[in-house]
């Protein structure tokens, strides 16, 4: 029932965004693009934060007009520092099982809630700008590792393959869609939105993305990296298909891939974060 109703009101919305772009484009591209960029869920309020988060020392950090919420679990003083970013409709306590996990090798830990996520400003996330908002957390905290989930994984592929930091050693990518057209496509048929929008929206994202959406792609920002990586997936993920993880492992030639079972998309099980705990604190090999 709650899926036949989620279909009716996208075909509502849709069916005025196509009707008003005929009468104000503009403005319908702007709902369009509101709809396609804002998060629905995982938005966090400053006194009902969850335990895991409470533990933490938190920063509000201001990059140009952007807030974004960064949290630290102190380690031991000489320990690495691990950096781990969120996917859509989330936020930093989604790492509560793995902080566990981390907490045990003594490292420094560090968070942080995405554009319009958690506590985190705005209405509208883009990975450009959540890349900027990681890039401040890298060059002031130097972490060792990067695990991202999700579209937090596309990112951490995104940053490390744009702003070719060399602070990180080892990058850990779960659950992570591989190309943003494919998002945009299924973005456009569920809303059964027209062609006009469809031509106006990929021009947007053109701007907000720097470049075609048809280029921003997760095995071609892999195929720039040259750290040691771990790329996980799950063969029952619904949201991000198995075939999108193989296309990113082909062009990472430095990166493990591991297939797991029956975990969804959301992937918390303990052996696989025992295995992404060795493969961080485990000597790890140059690249050339």
């Amino acid at each position: 029932m709650r899926e036949l109703l989620l279909t009716v009101i996208a075909k509502l919305i849709g069916g005025y965004i196509n009707l008003l772009s005929y009468i104000k484009p503009q403005k319908a591209l702007s709902l369009a693009y509101r709809y396609f960029s804002g998060p629905r869920a995982g938005k966090l309020i400053q006194n009902k934060l969850p335990g895991i988060l409470k533990e933490a020392k938190a920063e509000m950090v201001t990059i140009n007009n952007n807030i974004f919420q960064m949290y630290t679990w102190a380690g031991m003083p000489g320990k690495e520092t691990v950096l781990l970013v969120h996917g859509w409709e989330s936020n930093a306590s989604r790492w509560k099982l793995l902080i566990s996990y981390l907490k045990k090798s003594g490292c420094t830990i560090i968070a942080l809630d995405a554009p319009a996520h958690g506590l985190s400003s705005g209405t509208e996330f883009s990975i450009p700008l959540y890349a900027k908002f990681v890039d401040y957390i890298v060059k002031q905290c130097r972490p060792f590792a990067m695990v991202g989930h999700s579209l937090g994984g596309i990112t951490a592929l995104y940053y490390q393959a744009t702003y070719k930091q060399d602070i990180i050693k080892k990058l850990i990518v779960m659950g992570a869609p591989c190309d943003f057209n494919m998002i945009l496509k299924n973005f456009t048929r569920n809303l059964r939105l027209n062609s006009k929008i469809r031509t106006l929206m990929k021009k947007h994202l053109a701007n907000v993305y720097g470049m075609e959406p048809d280029l921003f792609c997760g095995d071609t920002f892999a195929s720039e990296i040259k750290i040691e990586g771990l790329l996980i997936h799950d063969n029952k993920d619904k949201t991000v298909p198995l075939k999108d993880a193989k296309k990113i492992a082909e062009a990472w030639p430095d990166a493990e891939f591991l297939i797991t079972k029956g975990l969804g998309h959301s992937m918390h099980d303990d052996a696989m974060y025992r295995k992404i705990y060795s493969f961080i604190f485990t000597k790890h090999k140059s690249i050339t």
